[in-house]
């Protein structure tokens, strides 16, 4: 190639860069910000779950599992009874049992468990206590029922937005703008809490005699949920 031609070649190549520049320039956005709001309110933890197990051992295998069929499905039956509890069989696991010297199986251990649900807690509270002078008590537990979650983020959710616009207007009047518009904008819940579990409980008697079943004292508490607004505004100057 001549040196004329190489040097039209550049000519042509620079002419063509310089030329993409408006388009490049056209593709930035000036007086951006990028802001953050939240929101958040105290939710009671309206839903009660308690989880109890029966637990044994035998020599024998297969008498080791009707016994925990029967003591199971007696439970069952019982709870059944009370429609405002729902029933949720957990887990059930059979292990062996060695003996120290010789390692060889002398025996089985057997657990099966009953989970327990509600918004009811009296009804379930008054469940667990009778359950428990034939299961034992796993743990308790208090979360926020499903229709509650979707109440409070739907009320989170008009409040994030509407704490977003004030500040994206607060951002404007400091700036200068004579107004805003949004370029993106995220809504996030910041996670409702794992379940509170209690593992020791407070009893105390539903009457003197001593055949009445305890009923546990209940102190589901609230938790705090939030709702963040997280976007970019652009600011439209005067």
């Amino acid at each position: 190639m001549s040196t004329f031609q190489r040097t039209a070649a550049l000519l042509t190549l620079t002419l063509g860069a310089f030329a993409s520049l408006p388009a490049l320039a056209e593709g930035i956005n000036y007086n951006q910000v990028s802001l953050r709001a939240e929101a958040s309110q105290e939710v009671p933890r309206d839903l009660m779950i308690v989880t109890l197990y029966t637990e044994a051992q035998n020599s024998d295998s297969a008498k080791l599992a009707a016994e925990i069929t029967t003591t199971m499905n007696n439970a069952l039956n019982q709870a059944k009874q009370v429609k405002e509890v729902t029933l949720r069989q957990g887990s059930r696991n059979s292990f062996p049992i060695y003996d120290n010297k010789t390692q060889k199986i002398t025996g089985w251990r057997e657990r099966a468990e009953l989970r327990l649900e509600s918004t009811d807690f009296a009804a379930l509270s008054k469940l667990t206590g009778e359950l428990m002078q034939t299961l034992k008590m796993g743990n308790m537990q208090f979360t926020v029922a499903n229709a509650t979650r979707k109440t409070s983020e739907d009320a989170l959710l008009k409040d994030a937005v509407n704490a977003f616009k004030a500040r994206a207007q607060l951002a404007t009047d400091a700036l200068g703008g004579k107004g805003y518009k949004i370029v993106s904008l995220n809504l996030n819940s910041n996670g409702y809490p794992q379940p509170y579990m209690r593992g020791a409980m407070m009893m105390k008697a539903a009457a003197p005699a001593m055949d009445s079943a305890p009923t546990p004292e209940i102190e589901a508490g609230t938790s705090e949920v939030s709702m963040s607004a997280d976007g970019v505004i652009e600011v439209q100057m005067q």
